[in-house]
């Protein structure tokens, strides 16, 4: 069930970032995505801190990326890392060209 939800929430053209409320580089993540312009639909923060399939779908995301730490943040499928990953790519300057080549932004 995790994995197909996982799957489900992967798209070619978005934004998924894997979340829990509490966590400093999720809101490390958030804080350095809020900077774009994304298109209405094309940014998606799932919080997984509530669900009954959290430890499963870490699990899985663990076998998908090699961690099952949060936030696991996926531009269009390819998964990128965490907080400091996306900090460290929007810092290079290759974050903004990796959202404009899915498509992502306005």
């Amino acid at each position: 069930m995790a994995q197909e939800f996982v799957k489900a929430q992967i798209k070619g053209d978005k934004v998924v970032l894997f979340i829990k409320p509490s966590c400093p580089y999720c809101v490390k993540a958030k804080e350095v995505l809020s900077k774009y312009k994304f298109k209405p639909g094309h940014l998606t923060y799932i919080d997984i801190s509530g669900r009954s399939d959290m430890g499963s779908m870490q699990d899985y995301l663990l076998e998908m990326t090699g961690a099952r730490s949060v936030p696991r943040v996926f531009v269009g499928e390819k998964c990128v890392g965490g907080g400091d990953d996306v900090a460290a790519l929007h810092s290079s300057g290759k974050l903004e060209g990796m959202l404009q080549s899915i498509g992502a932004l306005q």
